[in-house]
């Protein structure tokens, strides 16, 4: 019995292996990933703590709004174009959009303190291998939640823009905390079909599985990401 790619569908011990082997790939380019962001976004924001000048150049020069949009150039780039991508390419694409993804983050480094930045990111760990594991481990099938979430990721986009002007915080406390739910809910989801991926993958090592893994981490990476910004909002203490 063969699988959509074609190739011999394994049972037991086998099929284990060859899941547990796609399921590490895409936890190292994922935290490599995390790794990179994690890095830039150190170096650069504690750069900028020492040298307010520097940090009110880049706020008040376009070069702010390039931090901003850029790593969304970067995920769409990924996104449409993997088909068309090498996994190579699809690899150091995706190593630039965590680089800029670090660039844009070093704020937080001036905006909280770097032992609640630290905490929150502990937190979020925790918080995302939990939410991770039930969706490896459950028997019930996610893919109907994960269609509710994501209409309810465009709701919170939409209602975060209206927030923007009406500055509510009572409205901003309920964003923060739909955000804490649904990226936690994505991340399940996301678990569960990446689970599927790799039983449907099998041994199968080729270029197309490779770039499978390479959204696997883009997905898994930006509900980490998203999910430490909501929190970093909740727990976070300002300087």
């Amino acid at each position: 019995m063969e699988n959509q790619f074609g190739v011999p569908v394994q049972r037991g011990s086998a099929l284990e292996a060859h899941l547990t082997s796609f399921v590490q790939k895409v936890f190292v380019i994922m935290g490599a990933g995390l790794a990179i962001t994690g890095l830039a976004a150190y170096l650069l924001g504690t750069y900028f703590l020492g040298n307010e000048e520097a940090l009110r150049s880049v706020l008040m020069s376009p070069v702010r709004w390039v931090l901003v949009f850029l790593p969304f150039v970067f995920v769409l780039v990924l996104g449409a174009g993997i088909n068309r991508l090498s996994y190579a390419a699809a690899t150091l694409i995706f190593g630039a959009y965590s680089l800029t993804m670090g660039i844009s983050l070093s704020f937080i480094f001036v905006a909280f303190t770097t032992t609640s930045i630290f905490s929150t990111f502990v937190v979020t760990s925790g918080m995302f291998i939990a939410t991770g594991v039930y969706g490896m481990v459950t028997k019930r099938d996610l893919s109907r939640l994960g269609s509710i979430l994501m209409m309810a990721l465009f709701g919170l986009i939409i209602a975060t823009l209206v927030n923007i002007f009406l500055a509510s915080n009572a409205m901003s406390l309920i964003i923060t905390l739909g955000g804490v739910i649904i990226f936690c809910g994505l991340t399940a989801w996301d678990m569960q079909r990446i689970k599927e991926m790799g039983l449907q993958v099998g041994a199968d090592d080729s270029e197309e599985v490779k770039k499978m893994a390479v959204i696997g981490a883009l997905n898994l990476y930006l509900n980490f990401i998203n999910l430490f910004l909501f929190l970093l909002r909740l727990l976070g203490d300002r300087r």
